[in-house]
């Protein structure tokens, strides 16, 4: 083998820093590097965590104002006055948002990025949302794989966020699902949920995030009940059980498939390194109060953007959304989703996308 010469070796050098330039990415201030696999699809599935704009209008509170007041500025179908998981995800992987499948023959040219098949008020089982559960959200990809819209092979240089926050669990109490018989329905929830990341794998898609269930406890919707300054240990202790099956699953497929590309996006110590004010990055200032909401109805017979049979706001808004960690009783702020991208766990988790 010939001896590289000088000249050759400095070719080598600058063109080592030139390919780093190219694939770093600058993100929310944070800096990834990359080397090799970069992301340039995002899939979205699950429901209002991830949602951002399929619900249908007349149905979801999601487009009536308040909702979208700081990002667009007016409704546009995500649950929040702003931005939500999807777009911070989608921005740190330097890729545009995914449009909603609902708008994907008018928004033809985006398909590019991905699409988001998430529907609020979904779960990996039917709930009283008339709106698409996760394995159909699937079916949809499925059906865009069959139709050519997208390659197995595109497919391979993409991602997907899965997002389960709970609405199974909320179906299941609702239905006076007995206490005694929660622990096995989340054994149900988390083996469906595993059906759900093999099968998005088995499609094509690289790797997938599934996100971890949040402190459902610690939700105003159940917070309320005690002035919004503390969190219901009762649920969150079901919440723990949810979260280390979840994880034991992801091994599993991991192992079954020989690879790494299932892995849990942190959710559940996200929310609380906000809520204990141990932000990665000070991107706002401390929440007074995180358990207390922006939005809510003047009574328990209203919600957030509820108004009466004459047109009249049937709700209260504080005044400045970026001084809110929730917007509403169960969706985070803007400014709460900004916090929660912002910690170290969730930014650790993400690392696992690369």
């Amino acid at each position: 083998m010939d001896t590289p010469t000088p000249l050759f070796s400095l070719l080598c050098f600058f063109l080592f820093f030139l390919f780093l330039g190219e694939e770093q990415h600058v993100v929310e201030g944070s800096r990834v590097w990359t080397f090799g696999f970069r992301p340039k699809m995002l899939f979205v599935f699950g429901d209002s965590y991830a949602d951002t704009g399929n619900n249908r209008k007349a149905l979801a509170s999601s487009w009536k104002l308040p909702y979208g007041i700081t990002f667009p500025g007016k409704p546009a179908g995500r649950f929040s006055d702003g931005r939500v998981l999807t777009d911070f995800i989608a921005g740190y992987l330097g890729i545009k948002t995914p449009v909603p499948y609902r708008y994907r023959k008018e928004l033809g040219g985006r398909l590019k990025y991905g699409l988001n098949f998430a529907y609020g008020g979904t779960g990996v089982f039917d709930t009283p949302a008339p709106e698409p559960n996760m394995t159909t959200q699937i079916d949809f990809l499925q059906q865009l794989l069959n139709d050519s819209v997208y390659s197995k092979r595109a497919l391979k240089t993409s991602v997907a966020l899965v997002s389960l926050a709970g609405n199974d669990y909320s179906n299941y109490i609702a239905t006076n699902g007995s206490t005694a018989g929660f622990p096995a329905f989340i054994g149900r929830v988390v083996n469906q949920l595993k059906v759900n990341l093999k099968r998005i794998h088995n499609l094509g898609v690289r790797k997938i995030a599934a996100s971890a269930l949040q402190p459902l406890g610690c939700l105003p919707r159940s917070t309320a009940q005690f002035s919004f300054e503390q969190c219901n240990e009762s649920e969150n202790a079901l919440v723990g059980l949810h979260n280390q099956l979840l994880a034991q699953a992801v091994n599993d497929l991991n192992k079954e498939t020989n690879s790494s590309s299932f892995f849990v996006l942190d959710i559940y110590n996200a929310f609380w390194n906000v809520f204990n004010q141990k932000q990665a990055h000070q991107v706002s200032p401390t929440f007074v109060n995180p358990f207390e909401p922006c939005c809510v109805g003047v009574s328990a017979a209203f919600s957030c953007g509820s108004v009466d049979e004459n047109g009249v706001k049937q709700y209260t808004l504080c005044s400045n959304p970026k001084s809110k960690f929730f917007w509403d009783t169960v969706h985070p702020t803007e400014q709460g989703w900004r916090a929660v991208y912002s910690t170290q766990a969730l930014q650790s988790s993400l690392k696992q996308f690369w």
